[in-house]
């Protein structure tokens, strides 16, 4: 967890690129990512270094050889700003080797069309010296670090949609409650946070288990995969994943939809993902056997579709959908609905206020989480009507409920629900309530349509044309208010106009007693 003094060195190198010139969030993050990259390859020599001293044996792949060393890190940040910004410039220099590690680094392979933005020697020696004053030997610094970047992106008011909220990205991994054997996947990366959350939750519960070699190689290198198009964001994510000890093997460059992702079927045990809402894409250019699901352009509804083709069977998905996936009326809304329904298992609908992505975006949205089967399943499905999430529904987002750092934060809040030593309205979060009682659906069974979660039979779902919008089924009840009569309300007007009268006659007697005073 960082320091309130971290928190500060951070927001000062954030503030240090806006102040010199560089102000796109994105690009900030990027720039950072290199020197970040940088600074890493020479730490990993230096482990060489260190071991084949020990050794007294030659460095084994050393990444520098001796007439680069005045690239590495430890070598050019004591020099004057003008030298080291011309060994970040010149050709051969300390960007065009980083670009050249293509082959040998799992990072290098996303440095194709990446550019050196920093504009000024001045600017690039504030930068260096911040960072390397930021102590981070330790993976766990590290990650928390480059998160706490990556939620500056998405403070800053642009380019926000590429982020999940991380409250709501750990409330789904709590729900999926990934496992070390399971294949974790997330076809729209972006900055890689579910999968970065989904390591998280497995390091966390599953810490005994992550000593076994065998494990451990599957953890770091096989367990996560993701595919992300935009070049900017892979590399975000790529370093997302380095710095919490994963490596980004299994990140892909590649459009998740296209008939280049062609091979991602039936490999993933998990899927955890936020695909685009917006836009719409040509059949021409879309993985054939995803039209077989649903006729559609839309790119949710066609993301839907990718999860289950990339599902193994029995395999999970919690995804995060606009609501018109809910109740959409188009013939490719309704196939993909009906497919959840009656080939899959459908087993929960998480109706989100509209105000989580604010200020990116102000539609509704909801949570489906579900199990490929290939022959149904679905008996009940859990609603859950989630009205907060800890924070205000408008623009600012600001707190205004209880947080939860990480995921033993947030069993510590379930136990106190569970102990009855708090309630939700205590929290104003819904997030503790809500996991608390996915964790224990079989309590579920007795709950009223009145209440804020329920079980629906699929029978009521069949009925309803497939609708998956909480409203069609959550009933409102209305409390019957007794009013007085006409004749009481007169009364009572008429006792007000009295007393109306008697102030006023009040007010003139001591108007005509001042003016008297002042007469005299």
């Amino acid at each position: 967890m960082l320091t309130g003094e971290l928190r500060s060195r951070i927001d000062k190198v954030w503030e240090t690129f806006w102040t010199g010139g560089l102000t796109n969030p994105v690009s900030v993050i990027e720039q950072i990512t290199y020197l970040l990259f940088i600074r890493r390859l020479d730490e990993l020599q230096t482990a060489k270094e260190q071991q084949a001293n020990d050794l007294q044996e030659p460095i084994e792949d050393p990444i520098y050889q001796p007439d680069q060393y005045e690239l590495r890190w430890s070598r050019f940040k004591d020099k004057d700003p003008d030298t080291r910004f011309e060994l970040f410039r010149k050709q051969n220099g300390v960007f065009d080797f980083m670009r050249s590690l293509g082959k040998e680094s799992n990072f290098g392979r996303f440095m194709k069309g990446a550019n050196f933005m920093i504009p000024t020697p001045r600017l690039l020696d504030q930068v260096v010296s911040l960072l390397d004053n930021i102590e981070m030997r330790d993976r766990d610094t590290k990650g928390d670090v480059y998160e706490y970047l990556l939620s500056k992106m998405a403070t800053s008011g642009t380019n926000g949609q590429f982020r999940t909220p991380r409250h709501i990205v750990k409330m789904m991994v709590a729900m999926i409650a990934p496992g070390p054997e399971d294949i974790i996947c997330d076809p729209s990366a972006g900055s890689a946070g579910f999968l970065v959350s989904a390591s998280e939750f497995v390091a966390e519960n599953h810490r005994q288990t992550l000593y076994k070699p065998a494990v451990q190689e599957h953890f770091r290198k096989r367990m996560l995969m993701g595919m992300e198009f935009d070049p900017h964001m892979i590399r975000i994510g790529a370093m997302n994943l380095l710095l919490h000890g994963i490596e980004p093997e299994r990140l892909l460059d590649v459009d998740a939809l296209s008939k280049s992702n062609s091979e991602f079927k039936e490999e993933a045990t998990i899927v955890l993902a936020n695909p685009p809402f917006r836009g719409s894409l040509d059949a021409d250019h879309v993985l054939p056997d995803l039209l077989q699901k649903t006729v559609t352009k839309k790119t949710e509804l066609l993301f839907l579709a990718l999860i289950l083709r990339g599902l193994r069977i029995g395999g999970r998905a919690a995804v995060v959908v606009p609501d018109g996936v809910l109740f959409g009326g188009s013939k490719g809304h309704l196939q993909i609905r009906r497919e959840l329904v009656e080939k899959q298992k459908l087993q929960a609908v998480i109706s989100m206020p509209s105000g989580v992505f604010k200020p990116y975006a102000g539609v509704s949205t909801a949570v489906l989480i579900f199990t490929k089967t290939n022959s149904g399943g679905t008996d009940k499905v859990w609603f859950y009507d989630m009205q907060a999430d800890g924070r205000s529904l408008d623009d600012k987002r600001t707190v205004t409920g209880v947080e939860f750092e990480t995921f033993a934060d947030l069993n510590g809040l379930i136990e106190k629900l569970k102990n009855n030593e708090a309630n939700t309205g205590d929290y104003k979060n819904d997030i503790p309530d809500l996991v608390m009682r996915w964790l224990n659906l079989d309590a579920e069974a007795d709950r009223s349509r009145t209440e804020q979660s329920f079980l629906v039979s699929v029978d009521d779902i069949r009925a309803n044309a497939y609708d998956l919008s909480i409203n069609r089924y959550k009933e409102v009840v209305y409390a019957q208010k007794q009013y007085d009569t006409p004749g009481t309300i007169l009364e009572r007007i008429k006792a007000l106009d009295a007393q109306r009268q008697a102030d006023l006659q009040a007010l003139e007697q001591m108007l005509q007693l001042t003016n008297e005073v002042v007469a005299e």
